[in-house]
C-alpha cells in the first residue's frame, strides 16, 4: 500500500509539475506578447507625438509667416489702397507740422508705379522733417522732382516780425505699387 500511495503521490506530483510548467509557459508567452504589444504602442505613441509636434511647429511657422507677410504687405500699396497711401502721406505732413495736399495721382502706363504730385507749405524745419519722414516711410519712393521756394507772411500778433514760410511742390513715384 505504501508503494501504491507513493505512486499516487508521484503521479500527482508529476501532473502538478506538468500543469505548473504549462501554466508557466502560458504566462511567459502572454507576458512576451504584452511586452511586444506595449513596445509597438509606445512606438506608435512616439510617432504620433512627433507628428503632433511637427503640426504645432508648422502652425507656429505659419503664424510667423503671416505676421511677416502682413508686415511685408505694408510696404506695398495696392491699387485698392491708394487712398490709404495718400492719407498716410498727408498724415506724415501733419506729424511734421507742415501742410501737404495731393494735387495729382496717376498710375503709370506700364503699371510699374504711381506718380503722385503734392504741394506743401510750412516752415523750413517742418518741410524738411516731412521730406525726411517720406524718405524713411515703409513705401519705396523715388523723388522725381521738387521745387521749394520761400514765401513771407506777417505775424498777426506783431506786424513788424516777418516769419519765413516755405512752399514746396514735388512729384513722387511710388515704386512699391501692386496693381
Amino acid at each position: 500500500m505504501k508503494s501504491n500511495s507513493l505512486k499516487i503521490h508521484l503521479l500527482i506530483s508529476s501532473l502538478f509539475l506538468i500543469f505548473s510548467c504549462l501554466l508557466f509557459f502560458y504566462f511567459y508567452r502572454e507576458i512576451n506578447n504584452n511586452n511586444t504589444e506595449s513596445q509597438l504602442k509606445e512606438t506608435q505613441l512616439q510617432i504620433e507625438t512627433l507628428r503632433r509636434q511637427e503640426i504645432r511647429d508648422l502652425n507656429n511657422s505659419i503664424k510667423i509667416i503671416e505676421e511677416e507677410k502682413a508686415q511685408l504687405e505694408t510696404h506695398f500699396a495696392q491699387s485698392s489702397d491708394i487712398v490709404m497711401f495718400l492719407d498716410t502721406i498727408e498724415g506724415l505732413a501733419r506729424e511734421a507740422d507742415a501742410k501737404a495736399e495731393v494735387v495729382s495721382a496717376v498710375i503709370l502706363k506700364d503699371n510699374t508705379g504711381l506718380l503722385v504730385g503734392m504741394s506743401g507749405s510750412g516752415d523750413f524745419d517742418g518741410l524738411y522733417k516731412f521730406l525726411t519722414l517720406l524718405e524713411n516711410s515703409p513705401y519705396e519712393l523715388e523723388f522725381m522732382g521738387m521745387n521749394m521756394r520761400r514765401a513771407t507772411a506777417l505775424d498777426v500778433t506783431s506786424k513788424n516780425v516777418i516769419i519765413p514760410k516755405w512752399n514746396v511742390n514735388f512729384s513722387i513715384k511710388l515704386l512699391s505699387f501692386v496693381l
